[in-house]
């Protein structure tokens, strides 16, 4: 569903990484022997940048600064994004207003007030009072489509540690955000693989946050290395993944309640080499190249993401489209990796009366 805004994220990551490595090695370049450097000095574009090059303490200190920077910055932008997304589908997966949660609804009514009252600060000059009022008063006056405008929800000063990032989520009426975060195979693959359940999630972030704040204000002279700056983008990468899938799950269920999506069936087999496995489903229409969603959610483990169905099997028979109209077993194989006990969705126009 947020394929887009988790490109975006990746590619500014990528980006991150692909400066660190750079720098990394242009440091190793330019700190040779003095017979290795006196050979690349003959070249007069890199004798000018040995004129310019700073020293190497303080070129690493400038790239913890930047990278942290820049990492919480794209950390942030992706959460905010998130959100207004998730915000700007509310009308269409809750109707009516009134249906909202409680917290939701106040968040949003205390959003619009402090809104009103700093309406001409700079960061608020692409409102208007009718812009910022007119969604809230057709939600409370049943009248016409109403509006989250994510203004409202987005209105926090703190970093986004854990305890503030739970508060924005929940304050949008997404609860138990951190619980789904630990459970994600993605970070839970960092905190025991990357980390080896030396750090967690939690501090992984906390940390992030700490080197950022430290970096804005010019009171670091503290060196990270090549590697943990790479882990930290790894982090970053991992975390935005979680929120992303929390918010699909969240949509899902929602989308569900109103029949627009549908559970199946679940995996009872999976071969991790073909990624292919058997599913017991009921009731449906399978085609080649659908796209359905594959949910698991418990104390150990949160999963929840698409994936496009390459080939089916039915009675060991290849098939590119098959109407199951009653529980039966089916070979699938999706172009990414699942596991037993995936629970399958699809859009309810899949379903078979």
């Amino acid at each position: 569903m947020f394929e887009e805004l988790i490109e975006k994220a990746s590619v500014k990551i990528s980006t991150v990484r692909a400066i660190i490595k750079t720098n990394h090695r242009l440091r190793k370049i330019v700190s040779r022997d003095s017979l290795n450097k006196q050979k690349l000095a003959e070249n007069p574009e890199f004798a000018a940048l040995i004129e310019v090059i700073p020293s190497e303490k303080e070129w690493e200190i400038y790239d913890r600064s930047a990278v942290v920077t820049r990492l919480y910055a794209i950390y942030e932008r992706f959460v905010e994004d998130l959100i207004s997304d998730w915000l700007r589908r509310m009308p269409d997966l809750v109707p009516r207003y009134s249906d909202l949660g409680e917290k939701i609804q106040n968040t949003h009514r205390e959003g619009i007030g402090r809104l009103l009252i700093d309406i001409k600060k700079n960061r608020f000059q692409h409102l208007s009072v009718e812009k910022v009022v007119q969604g809230l008063s057709c939600g409370i006056t049943d009248t016409g489509k109403y509006e989250l405008l994510p203004d409202a929800f987005l209105l926090h000063e703190q970093n986004l540690r854990k305890e503030v990032l739970e508060t924005v989520l929940k304050n949008a009426g997404i609860d138990e955000a951190w619980k789904w975060v630990i459970n994600h195979k993605e970070i839970k693959y960092f905190v025991e693989e990357v980390r080896g359940s030396q750090n967690t999630a939690e501090g992984e972030l906390k940390q992030l946050v700490d080197y950022r704040n430290k970096a804005a204000h010019g009171s670091t002279d503290e060196i990270l290395g090549t590697q943990e700056l790479l882990d930290l983008a790894d982090f970053v990468e991992a975390l935005c993944n979680s929120l992303a899938d929390l918010v699909t799950y969240n949509i899902i269920l929602l989308q569900s309640d109103r029949g627009l999506v549908m559970e199946i069936g679940k995996i009872t087999e999976w071969f991790k080499k073909p990624q292919a496995g058997v599913a017991k489903v009921k009731e449906v229409t399978l085609t080649v190249g659908e796209c359905v969603f594959l949910v698991l959610v418990n104390d150990q483990l949160s999963y929840c993401y698409s994936a496009k169905i390459e080939s089916i099997r039915l009675n060991n028979l290849s098939q590119d489209r098959v109407e199951i109209t009653s529980e039966a077993e089916v070979g699938l194989k999706f172009d990414r990796d699942a596991r037993i006990g995936l629970t399958i969705y699809v859009t309810s126009s899949d379903r078979v009366d």
